[in-house]
């Protein structure tokens, strides 16, 4: 990696239990599981579906406590909403006597795609639940983020489109800076990242610092080394020419 990667402080918070950093008085940011997968897990009868099998729910959340003997370990889970918030909070009510340690709370319904967020119910689920709550959905910057904290009076906010548009996002960036550009590339050809991977990522990354007649170009290459060309050729970065 080069000397001029996006500085990177070391987490002392990784060593202690996690629900301590929510204890913290502090905003806890978390990466949620990433997009593209929902309807996957949906047609398999997993994901947000489960919101309606409340008792599968507190089963899953019971058979994990019962097999993992540390009382260090965080069980949470990752919900929607309903159309009937009482049954939300029934939910949560429910899984946090079963033991779950905190809950993320995406503020729509199974149904809900882009209508806006719900953070008013997720304000009321934190209102009536003892454990942690982590808001979810439409947090685009950080200060977005410290908005919404503010807003539901929640433990954390957690980020999925956001953070593929922006993966510097938490460290305050409005946009992803070049040089998180470059580590990824970095990252990739170490790893030997799979070339639609490491384009899609790329594609979300370039989205707020492309043109439209830009994207058009970018996204039609079919090739590591054809990005790699682009790249160097707009962004030229002369340690990625000494490495190729």
């Amino acid at each position: 990696m080069r000397s001029d990667s996006l500085p990177t402080t070391i987490c002392q918070e990784r060593k202690k239990d996690p629900i301590e950093m929510f204890h913290s008085g502090q905003l806890v940011k978390v990466c949620a599981p990433m997009v593209r997968y929902s309807k996957w897990a949906m047609a398999d009868g997993y994901g947000a579906c489960l919101i309606n099998k409340p008792e599968l729910v507190h089963d899953m959340v019971r058979q994990v406590r019962n097999r993992v003997e540390s009382p260090r370990f965080s069980v949470s889970i990752k919900i929607r909403i309903h159309d009937d918030l009482a049954r939300t909070i029934d939910l949560c009510r429910k899984a946090e006597a079963t033991g779950v340690s905190w809950i993320t709370v995406h503020g729509r319904t199974v149904e809900e795609r882009h209508q806006p967020v719900h953070y008013d119910a997720i304000k009321m689920i934190k209102e009536n639940v003892s454990i942690p709550i982590v808001a979810n959905g439409d947090i685009r910057s950080l200060k977005e983020a410290e908005n919404v904290w503010q807003m539901t009076g929640t433990d954390g906010v957690m980020v999925a489109r956001g953070l593929l548009t922006n993966p510097a996002m938490f460290a305050g960036y409005e946009e992803t800076p070049l040089k998180c550009i470059w580590d990824w590339v970095d990252i990739s050809l170490e790893l030997g990242t799979p070339f639609m991977c490491f384009h899609q990522h790329l594609m979300y990354m370039m989205e707020k610092i492309t043109s439209r007649q830009e994207k058009r170009v970018f996204n039609a290459l079919s090739s590591t080394s054809a990005v790699l060309d682009y790249l160097t050729d707009h962004y030229g970065d002369e340690s990625l020419s000494k490495s190729l």
